[in-house]
């Protein structure tokens, strides 16, 4: 049962994406395996190996052939490090990136309801769309300093505004060097940014990700905690409230936020890197047999 569990159901014919424990009790007794048996047994039994066929998660292999050199060089900035040398007091780390399309919803047919001693916040599903904005941000990764806008939309000019908000207050206005990680979206991408920025501020040095790493981009965890904690449930009049209540956000989290515990290091790297080396010959043998 626990070896049917862990098989993919179309590798068999059976036209599901992933098994229930109910499924798996029907095409056990299919199979002739055993003549009656509930999905709870089922549950039960494959509890005991902490089977769960029913969830999934996903992952990609790096495909930057500099991911480790690309990767590598944000870690060692996170611990503080460039090219070898500690960073100097003069000098920042700033990870920045756009939350697009964060939309308005209003006009509910129901008004929220809060929480009660037996239920939950309330809210009604129907909606109508009061339009969608950007929010650009930037975080100092070893101060905790927080920077951020709201525009109509992305792209390289309210990028650039983001930066030059950041770069004409102090201490980066003065700074020896202010090292700004990016992913590689549209605003920021390749030679044509790094030259387009640090042509317009000499102290500012452009960092990329490897191509699927926005995982290590720190801003990132900040718009999780926006995602979480201002944007669900979405409810706001319009694209001005809504702008209003990221940046109040922003101030009043600011005002108790220290820097992130960041715990993936090179080492981490170097094994996660090794372990994927592991599964690529296996990953191409198989994209070569299809």
């Amino acid at each position: 049962m626990k070896a049917l569990a862990c098989e993919l159901p179309a590798s068999s014919g059976v036209p599901l994406s992933r098994w229930s424990t109910e499924e798996v009790a029907r095409e056990a007794m299919e199979r002739g395996l055993v003549a009656s048996i509930s999905g709870t047994t089922v549950w039960r039994w494959l509890s005991e190996d902490a089977i769960r066929p029913f969830y999934h998660r996903s992952w990609i292999f790096p495909r930057d052939p500099d991911f480790a050199e690309k990767a590598g060089r944000v870690l060692d900035l996170y611990e503080g490090r460039w090219a070898g040398e500690p960073l100097g007091a003069e000098e920042y780390v700033i990870s920045a990136d756009e939350k697009t399309s964060i939309q308005a919803r209003h006009r509910r047919c129901h008004q929220t309801l809060p929480a009660t001693t037996d239920t939950p916040m309330r809210v009604e599903h129907e909606y109508e769309r009061g339009g969608a904005l950007a929010y650009l941000a930037a975080w100092d990764v070893h101060r905790a300093r927080l920077f951020g806008r709201c525009e109509s939309k992305n792209g390289i000019e309210p990028f650039d505004s983001l930066v030059e908000q950041v770069m004409r207050e102090e201490p980066y206005a003065s700074a020896d060097r202010v090292f700004w990680i990016v992913d590689n979206g549209s605003s920021h991408r390749g030679e044509r940014s790094v030259n387009r920025l640090q042509g317009e501020w000499p102290n500012l040095r452009l960092i990329h990700l490897p191509t699927h790493a926005s995982w290590l981009n720190q801003i990132e965890i900040y718009f999780s905690v926006v995602q979480r904690k201002v944007l669900t449930p979405n409810d706001f009049a319009d694209l001005e409230v809504l702008a209003e209540r990221l940046l109040a956000f922003q101030e009043r989290y600011e005002q108790v936020a220290e820097p992130f515990a960041w715990k993936f290091t090179r080492h981490d790297l170097d094994r996660l890197l090794s372990r994927l080396a592991e599964h690529q010959p296996l990953m191409s043998s198989s994209v070569i047999a299809a």
